[in-house]
């Protein structure tokens, strides 16, 4: 059974509108618990993401995977940038994203291929909020290191690292920032600053 931290009752995203549970539920905690991924759902986790939406169904979503204790882990921890490198080193597993930038079918680029990618992300998270697990989502990762210690593909971009767990006490965390952090409400902006009805700026027509 998961052990419920109460930094996770804080997280829970206080919505306007009702969304879905697991949407309220996810959140990226730097805090993880010292123990492993059961296999079956680190897989359901990647099995998520093959099942995501994409343009044409090309599916340029491409995924290394460390788990702890691992060679590639290691190697993996040592391509995050200093900040990340305390609370990151700690999660079950490690995953770099990477997007492949050509059309499979006609060799010309492929210009949403970061979308899709982050829509399959986007999938992975939600799959593993349903399995009590969390992932948390960096961009401080040095691409040109992970590019030569993984051999990524000259027509292939490394966009994120993501540390994925099960959420652990925020007292473990070395940095008195990200304590504070893993206990704060979350925020979002009122959609009214990001939705329009029209020209850029014009408030959106949606009544209640």
């Amino acid at each position: 059974m998961t052990t419920q931290h109460a930094s996770e009752q804080i997280k829970l995203a206080q919505s306007d509108y009702p969304i879905h549970e697991l949407i309220q539920r996810r959140w990226s905690p730097r805090a993880f618990a010292a123990r492993a991924i059961e296999s079956a759902k680190l897989l359901s986790v990647l099995e998520a993401a093959r099942w995501s939406a994409s343009s044409s169904n090309q599916q340029p979503w491409f995924f290394i995977v460390g788990q702890r204790g691992s060679h590639t882990f290691e190697r993996m921890v040592d391509c995050l940038m200093e900040g990340n490198v305390s609370w990151a080193s700690k999660a079950s597993a490690l995953i770099f994203t990477v997007a492949g930038l050509k059309s499979a079918r006609n060799d010309r680029p492929n210009r949403v291929a970061l979308y899709d990618l982050g829509q399959a992300v986007q999938n992975m998270a939600v799959q593993a909020t349903a399995l009590g697990l969390h992932i948390h989502q960096m961009g401080g990762i040095h691409v040109d290191k992970i590019n030569a210690e993984f051999q990524i593909p000259p027509d292939h971009t490394v966009v994120t690292a993501i540390a994925i767990g099960y959420v652990g006490d925020p007292e473990s965390l070395e940095n008195e920032r990200h304590r504070e952090g893993e206990l704060a409400a979350r925020t979002r902006k009122p959609l009214r600053e990001f939705v329009f009805g029209g020209n850029w700026g014009e408030e959106m027509g949606i009544r209640e």
